[in-house]
């Protein structure tokens, strides 16, 4: 096919890439935005299955049978609540993609005995450090986030002194595969040494910043596509590389900005480690004593209630309690309340993991309000029902230095007039510290699995009125 019109195609699916980006940063047009992305990626695809470097036509159709197959099947079974891991992996997946193309290309060169010039020895070397890290790195975020290895900062005598010995090495030998130096020893030594960064750089993050990882890898993801497209000499790649990249590293900043702490202090500062002695206590028995109440007492709560503000967190997800949420509010509504869903950037475990999944209850987004804006209202409001957040909703924030999440943004849900919190035990959350809003006297738990008690109090409050 003429190379002009390929690249004509591929400057087409980068508009139509960025204006379904575009669409996506509304509820409302992002079912709109992620068709005509898809569409774009699809004319990106067909543009490149025509030009002249594809030599097997029946591997490339079988791999898309394959792939398209694994997809429809994880996409049918894969629950809500798992899907930060599924993000993990496919982050993963096009990082190890990007990684083993860097390595086709390389070993391609080696055994032809051709010497690539220009940036494509730098490419090759950016897309298989990359890719790798990612690969790796999203491994070890999947199996935080399937609790296949313990969610809390993993760390270890002169961790960072390892870390910097790897990265000067990365350097290394990077420079030596660019140079051409030892031939493929090098090169295999820096997959092995990037595979193994990857490893380290994730297992010291808490599982509290999972939704940053997430963020952070997808990015990663994201430019080693762009370096791949360096390799290949496919300007689609690099264009689509470049805006998953650019957009990761700009959602990675707002939602380090909403937890009020910088990137390097997330990746090196081990957040969710046990803390030290002398810092935030852990033992909620040390802080007083929960009072446990009834679906029954809420339902009394709510009668005489004019405002309520709903504050989920992941026990929702768990829970997949979203319909029954949004049942409650439509109940309580109906009775005259004002309803709001209070969201905070990073509650859940991964980036927009509440608002996905109170959309996918019909629940309107008008009433899903950002922390920044709901704070203001939390003094006013008759009764905050908080169903299965934790950090996000820890008063130490504000007023412990020596705990882990001191400085973090959180939303002011101890300040409303009543507070119900609907958890199955007193198991701290992600960041491994108790909540003394627990403890406190307008606070009022109830105990058990979050859709079945939301349910409980659906009926309470019919059977009331």
């Amino acid at each position: 096919m003429n190379t002009q019109l390929i690249q004509l195609a591929y400057l087409v699916a980068a508009v139509l890439l960025i204006l379904g980006m575009r669409g996506l940063s509304s509820a409302k047009t992002a079912p709109r935005g992620n068709l005509i992305a898809s569409i774009g990626m699809l004319i990106a695809i067909v543009a490149t299955l025509l030009m002249n470097k594809v030599v097997d036509y029946t591997v490339v159709f079988a791999g898309i049978v394959v792939g398209s197959g694994i997809g429809v099947v994880l996409a049918r079974r894969i629950e809500m609540t798992a899907m930060p891991q599924m993000v993990a992996l496919l982050n993963g997946f096009g990082g190890g993609a990007s990684a083993l193309v860097a390595t086709a290309e390389y070993l391609t060169y080696d055994r032809t005995g051709v010497t690539p010039e220009g940036v494509v020895p730098y490419a090759i070397v950016a897309g298989l450090l990359i890719g790798a890290v990612t690969f790796t790195g999203s491994i070890i975020a999947f199996a935080k986030l399937q609790e296949l290895m313990r969610g809390a900062a993993i760390t270890y005598p002169g961790q960072n002194f390892v870390n910097a010995l790897i990265a000067l090495s990365v350097l290394v030998l990077a420079g030596m595969v660019v140079a051409g130096i030892q031939g493929l020893v090098p090169f295999w030594a820096l997959a092995a040494v990037s595979l193994l960064l990857g490893v380290l750089l994730v297992i010291p993050i808490g599982g509290a910043d999972m939704p940053v990882v997430i963020s952070l890898l997808n990015s990663y993801s994201g430019l080693a596509a762009c370096a791949t497209g360096f390799v290949l000499g496919n300007s689609g790649l690099v264009i689509s590389g470049s805006l998953v990249g650019a957009s990761g590293l700009i959602l990675t900043k707002i939602m380090c900005d909403a937890m009020n702490r910088s990137i390097t202090n997330v990746l090196f500062g081990a957040f969710g480690a046990a803390p030290e002695a002398g810092g935030a206590t852990g033992d909620g028995e040390s802080q007083g004593t929960a009072k446990g109440y009834t679906p029954e007492d809420a339902a009394v709560i709510f009668a005489n209630a004019r405002s309520v503000i709903i504050v989920p967190g992941y026990g929702m997800a768990v829970a997949q309690a979203q319909h029954a949420v949004r049942e409650l509010g439509d109940l309580l509504e109906s009775n005259g309340i004002g309803v709001k869903y209070a969201i905070h950037p990073v509650a859940g475990r991964m980036p927009g993991h509440m608002n996905v999944l109170l959309a996918e209850a019909d629940v309107p987004y008008e009433n899903l309000i950002e922390m920044d804006e709901i704070n203001p209202e939390f003094p006013e409001t008759d009764v905050a029902l908080i169903i299965g957040a934790n950090d996000v909703v820890n008063p130490q924030a504000r007023t412990e230095k020596g705990s882990p999440i001191y400085g973090m943004p959180i939303l002011d849900a101890d300040r409303a007039q009543h507070v119900f919190v609907i958890k199955r035990s007193m198991n701290p959350g992600f960041a491994g510290i108790q909540n003394p809003l627990f403890f406190n006297d307008n606070t009022m738990m109830i105990f058990g699995d979050a859709k079945k008690v939301v349910l409980s109090i659906v009926e309470a409050v019919r059977a009331f009125n």
